[in-house]
């Protein structure tokens, strides 16, 4: 197991040599920075697991050094050091997200043991997301999926979300891009905090200020009062900025200032205000077509994308088709107080085979119109829209299946010939009856209560 990688921050130079000595000796991998700006250059090229800080430095300071950590992925935990005058400036650096603090002059012995306390706390908390993430593998707050990329997607926002990071998320319209920023924001320490959407398309420049940053009175044509903006309304939250790839520059500019310096500026006004605020940002653009085009700031885009997350449209993941099926079932048949729904094979088959251009909206928006038209507890091919129950050639799902799909496909194509009838499906597939009812009972379709208990 490697040594742990430690940064000693301090802007005398006797104290970083001493402790670096020390720790050392203790079998730790002890690098040292003379200066704040001189930690905040390295964090954003290496990668340390602890960061121990001066808290009163010239120009950038141990809290800079501190929100500068809180903004790496993965972040390292950060000890502040600080003379007895300073004790509550170190508390404060704590409900920023320090760890703990030393006094000075730092006992090697004490700094020693504190580490070793820090280390274990964040082994500790890596072993609880690893036990999370296995409860979690087929859900994640709305978020519903047993295919690949939407596991990366789950084991993303479960090692991210409870940094600072900022994080794009791309992907088509109707993929769930806002419930993965949710889905970070309730894992974050910042749970506690407001969640706040902004769609940046169709505003202009002055006006998507006003929103995000607000304004002074009279600022602008219409400004009558003072306004604050989200940046302040959210202190101690998180924003999602939706659409940002339709942003125009100078809003773009505006924004990257914010996240460079953490201080916004109302619109009509110098004072600076602090921000502390996450945030994520998504599109269905292109954004680096759009680089290319003129249209959005290149370093913009690599400040917004420390951690990109892609959402995969569903013809790519076809595999969680019924999984989100029956989360729909389950949500509509309660909120229109009906029980008892299920997806007859045609319906299983039709669902699979269709494209879903608009992904799981339109997943979602089909399953809620058949729960109001069904007839029976049954979902039949003419409960369904009519564009997935008669799709037209290009819109059958023609991505690679795996042989499970292709499996599957062909059982159900099987049943549909049969019109329904399993034991004769299932003679003719060469399979027993209970073989062929385990497996419908995996598709999640309807049954007629038969018996699954093996007779292989």
């Amino acid at each position: 197991m490697p040594s742990p990688k430690v940064l000693l921050v301090d802007d005398e130079r006797s104290v970083t040599t001493l402790l670096s000595l020390a720790l050392r000796d203790a079998g730790y991998e002890a690098d040292a920075a003379n200066s704040g700006q001189e930690a905040v250059d390295r964090l954003s090229e290496e990668v340390f697991d602890v960061v121990i800080s001066d808290l009163r430095m010239d120009r950038v300071d141990g809290l800079d050094v501190l929100r500068a950590a809180r903004h790496r992925y993965p972040a390292p935990a950060v000890l502040i050091m600080t003379g007895h005058g300073s004790i509550d400036s170190a508390v404060e650096a704590m409900k920023l997200g320090a760890s703990d603090y030393l006094t000075k002059p730092v006992d090697p012995n004490e700094l020693k043991v504190v580490l070793e306390r820090v280390l274990e706390h964040r082994q500790l908390l890596s072993e609880l997301e690893v036990l999370r993430g296995k409860v979690e593998q087929l859900q994640l707050d709305d978020l519903i999926g047993t295919s690949k990329p939407m596991q990366h997607v789950f084991r993303t926002i479960q090692r991210i979300a409870r940094t600072d990071v900022t994080v794009l998320i791309t992907g088509e319209s109707g993929t769930g891009k806002e419930l993965v920023a949710r889905s970070i924001h309730n894992r974050s320490s910042r749970a506690d905090g407001l969640f706040l959407t902004l769609n940046c398309s169709a505003l202009t420049d002055t006006l998507l200020e006003s929103e995000l940053f607000g304004h002074a009175k009279g600022a602008f044509t219409g400004a009558i009062t003072a306004k604050k903006g989200l940046f302040e309304d959210a202190d101690g939250g998180t924003i999602l900025l939706d659409e940002i790839g339709d942003m125009e520059l100078g809003a773009q500019a505006a924004l990257l200032r914010v996240l460079e310096s953490g201080e916004i500026r109302r619109v009509g006004e110098t004072r600076p205000i602090a921000a502390d605020v996450r945030v994520l940002a998504s599109t269905n653009r292109d954004l680096e077509k759009a680089i290319e085009e003129g249209t959005f700031r290149e370093d913009l885009y690599y400040r917004l994308r420390v951690v990109p997350i892609r959402i995969a449209p569903l013809r790519e993941r076809t595999e969680d088709i019924l999984p989100l099926a029956q989360h729909f079932i389950v949500r509509y048949q309660e909120k229109f107080s009906r029980q008892g729904f299920k997806l007859s094979p045609e319906s299983v088959s039709l669902l699979t085979r269709y494209r879903w251009p608009g992904n799981v909206r339109e997943l979602q928006h089909a399953i809620e119109r058949a729960i109001l038209l069904s007839d029976d507890e049954t979902i039949k091919p003419e409960d369904l829209p009519p564009e997935v129950s008669n799709p037209a050639p290009a819109e059958t799902n023609t991505a690679p299946m795996t042989l499970d799909e292709i499996e599957k496909q062909h059982i159900l194509r099987r049943l549909e010939q049969c019109e329904g009838n399993r034991s004769e499906a299932a003679r003719q597939l060469g399979v027993s009856r209970n073989t062929l009812a385990r497996k419908l009972k995996s598709y999640g379709v309807a049954g007629s209560g038969d018996d699954e208990d093996e007779d292989e």
